[in-house]
């Protein structure tokens, strides 16, 4: 099972204050973690959930958090179009960074980022934080393994609903903030990231369909948080240039072909990542909402189902896990996990391996910048690495 080792004393600081904020600093806050303070949006909305969350008083600025000396680690989830410039400054402070995907606004962007990470010599990681439950560290063992045979086909789905109505509202949304991709940066990252790592090969080449299906929406006046609404804010009509939803052929390294649907407006879906990985001998399949399961699909023999138990899976499985089986693992379970491969690197002060890094963000840019030019264009496109 994964270690409960101690931490020396090292410090982080949390940049935004939206849902995946909270969840880095309480995954911090349970890996032993001291988290000296936030920045947010604004001081008064970091000052309230700083509060909400006790910790010490929010930062007055970015520019304060990278000026206290107790602040090794800054981890960033803040809006898209901060992360280029947020982590380029944390580096430049001698700050290790853990950066939201997408890394961020333009592969030109994440070069640039990938460039400066190497030249500090610190440890860089982007939140691809899906990688680490604990069925899925010991998918990427039997796979090395051989133990599907050759890989032929990757497919499934992300869907979400909490983009559904007209009226549902988020950052995200703004074509300046989250970028040119909306659904597929934002969730269909983490399916494309997931399924090449765990087929240990990358995508080469794709072809998109985008769809907008709700043009105009209600922006509300004041502020809103992800996942929440409020029917009585007042509204502003807004044009919308971003997709709800896409289908996206793929190509991977080795011959391999994938099929991917993403979608925010799919009534009752609440975070449901799907994936069913063929082999020549064995399928694999999984369902994030029933995260410590693994369906193992047999030709001429029974299939099977795989539960999360560290007395039973591969030495990667084990080193994710943290409970014994039977007692549930989800999300939350797997920043921590994430974080412990990289603090642990951190604490030896200099990169290591087990966790993606920056130039696992700015190649999930390519395959981003790639699917945006397929739709746009309407043809198969390569990853221009």
């Amino acid at each position: 099972m994964a270690r409960a080792k101690p931490l020396p004393d090292i410090g982080a600081a949390v940049v935004g204050t939206g849902f995946i904020g909270v969840v880095h600093v309480e995954a911090l806050r349970r890996l032993g973690v001291e988290v000296h303070g936030v920045v947010g949006s604004s001081r008064e909305r970091a000052e309230a959930r700083a509060h909400e969350a006790g910790l010490p008083p929010a930062y007055e600025s970015f520019r304060a958090m990278l000026d206290d000396p107790r602040v090794d680690v800054v981890h960033i989830a803040s809006p898209n179009h901060l992360h280029h410039e947020e982590a380029k400054a944390a580096l430049e402070a001698g700050k290790h960074v853990v950066c939201e995907k997408p890394l961020a606004m333009s592969s030109r962007q994440s070069a640039d980022l990938v460039r400066a990470a190497d030249a500090s010599g610190l440890v860089n990681a982007v939140n691809f934080n899906l990688r680490f439950y604990p069925v899925l560290q010991h998918l990427r063992g039997v796979i090395e393994s051989n133990g599907l045979g050759a890989i032929r086909l990757l497919s499934g789905y992300y869907l979400q609903d909490w983009l559904l109505l007209d009226t549902d509202w988020n950052w995200r949304l703004e074509h300046d903030q989250g970028g040119e991709l909306r659904a597929v940066a934002d969730i269909g990252s983490h399916w494309m990231d997931l399924t090449s790592f765990l087929a240990g090969t990358r995508i080469t080449s794709v072809m998109a369909d985008l769809a907008t299906f709700i043009k105009t929406r209600r922006r509300p006046t004041g502020p809103l948080a992800t996942f929440a609404s409020d029917s009585a804010a007042e509204t502003e009509a807004r044009d919308i240039r971003t997709e709800d939803a896409a289908n996206i052929l793929l190509h991977y390294e080795g011959g391999m072909a994938g099929a991917l649907t993403v979608s925010q407006v799919s009534p009752g879906r609440k975070n449901s990542l799907v994936f069913e990985i063929d082999g020549a001998e064995s399928g694999a399949g999984w369902n994030s909402e029933r995260p410590d399961e693994l369906w193992i699909g047999h030709r001429g023999r029974p299939n099977e189902v795989l539960l999360r138990d560290p007395a039973i899976m591969n030495p990667q499985g084990r080193k994710a896990t943290y409970l014994p089986g039977g007692h549930a693992e989800g999300y939350a379970e797997t920043f921590k996990a994430l974080y412990a491969a990289v603090y642990d690197v951190v604490a030896e002060g200099k990169p290591g391996d087990g966790y993606p890094t920056f130039a696992d963000g700015h190649d999930s840019m390519l395959v981003l910048e790639a699917v945006a030019r397929s739709a746009r264009e309407g043809r198969w496109v390569e990853v221009d690495r």
